[in-house]
């Protein structure tokens, strides 16, 4: 019955779910489906960080690609908001804090094709933003730097 109600009314199996766990009734929880539920949203949270952290790192890598020395202010904005999100966010989940490091690696190509399309920068006309991240992890998070 409770994987049919997952089925068909997610919110009423939820909350069905939480009163069954509330009363200790134990025997009767639709585990399969709260499992993937629960590794659901621990997946969410890793996939909210690394959004922030491709965000900042395009932004970061559009505000040290604009040829003039006065930076956008929307981007220094959004660099600044970024930074906040992805701070509350390693508050709340400590343990997100070791993925980090490896999430810069794997998103800094993603970010640097879209900060070059955002400037349109032509990388075989020899225009090119580094290859690889050229700043520390604490520099990216540091709310006062800016490249």
């Amino acid at each position: 019955m409770t994987t049919a109600l997952y089925d068909l009314d997610f919110y009423r199996w939820a909350t069905h779910q939480a009163d069954l766990l509330r009363n200790q009734e134990y025997a009767d929880l639709d585990l399969d489906n709260l499992i993937e539920e629960i590794e659901d949203m621990a997946r969410r949270h890793r996939d909210a960080l690394k959004s922030h952290l491709l965000v900042l790192l395009r932004h970061l890598l559009k505000l040290s690609g604009k040829p003039n020395s006065d930076p956008s202010r929307g981007w220094r904005l959004t660099v600044k908001e970024q930074r906040y999100q992805i701070d509350g966010l390693l508050q709340d989940n400590p343990s997100l804090r070791r993925f980090v490091p490896d999430m810069i690696s794997d998103l800094y190509a993603k970010a640097l094709d879209l900060a070059m399309d955002d400037l349109a920068i032509d990388q075989l006309a020899g225009e090119v933003l580094p290859a690889s991240c050229p700043w520390t992890t604490e520099q990216i998070f540091d709310l006062n730097w800016l490249p």
